[in-house]
Formats: C-alpha cells, structure tokens, sequence
C-alpha cells in the first residue's frame, strides 16, 4: 500500500473496526437475553457489529478516495475537536459531583451553544429535553 493512502480515516477505520471486533467477540460469551430482557451481551453485540460495519465503510472510502492533500495543519480544527474533548472529559468528572442528568444537559448545553454556535433558544430546550428523556427512558421506563 502506498504511504499516500495511509490517511487517518484509514488507520483509525482499520483500528476501531478491530477494537469493535473485539467487542463483539468478547460479547459472544455473555448473555445476550435473559428472563427479565436483554442480558449484559444485548448491547455490546449490536454497537459492536454496527461499528464494525460503520468502520469498515470509513475503510473503504478512504481506499476508493483520492489521497488527501497534504497541507498545513489546521490548528483552529484541531482546537475545537480537543475542547469537545474536554468537555466530555469534565462532564465525566461531574457526573459524580452533580449526577448524570445535570451533567449530560451541560454538556449538550456547551456542545450546541458553543461548538454548534446554535442560540439559546435551540440549545437549552435541547440540553433539557434531553437529560429529561434519558431520564425518563431509563429510570422510569426500564428502571436501572
């Protein structure tokens, strides 16, 4: 394989495709449906074998693709896919501090107000209604 394909969307198509693969392997040898519903297998098996496919497509576009330019580095990029990191990093660490629900609407607060620079108006109802169905799905619904 030429050093001009081994683009990112390659290597890291080819990784997490082994990484899922993994999963679901490992997956196989847990319960995949018990007596009261899905077992601990239910969805390790199904976001594995999705991402195994959803890798496997980002493989194949990058070999059927042009190679990509080289250029400069956009460093701007760079900044705000590391901050979105963080953010997810720190809604971690709150989630212990303030619970899931408020962490996960902060963060979705934080990724629409800012990263999608989308208006208040979009972004607290979102944040809100979000945290309000997880909760409601969960907790109420399958109560876990």
């Amino acid at each position: 394989m030429a050093r001009d394909r081994l683009s990112g969307d390659l290597v890291s198509g080819l990784a997490l495709a082994a990484l899922e693969a993994f999963i679901v392997v490992r997956a196989r040898g847990w319960t995949y449906m018990g007596e009261d519903g899905p077992g601990p297998g239910f969805f390790p098996m199904w976001s594995g074998s999705i991402m195994v496919v959803l890798s496997l497509a980002l493989v194949g576009r990058s070999v059927v693709a042009a190679p990509p330019a080289s250029g400069a580095v956009k460093w701007r990029e760079i900044g705000r896919a590391l901050t979105c990191w963080i953010a997810f990093v720190v809604s971690i660490t709150l989630m212990n501090l303030v619970g899931f629900a408020i962490a996960f609407a902060l963060l979705t607060w934080f990724v629409i107000a800012f990263m999608a620079r989308r208006p208040q108006r979009v972004a607290l109802p979102v944040a809100i209604g979000g945290a309000a169905l997880f909760h409601v799905v969960f907790v109420m619904l399958l109560q876990v």
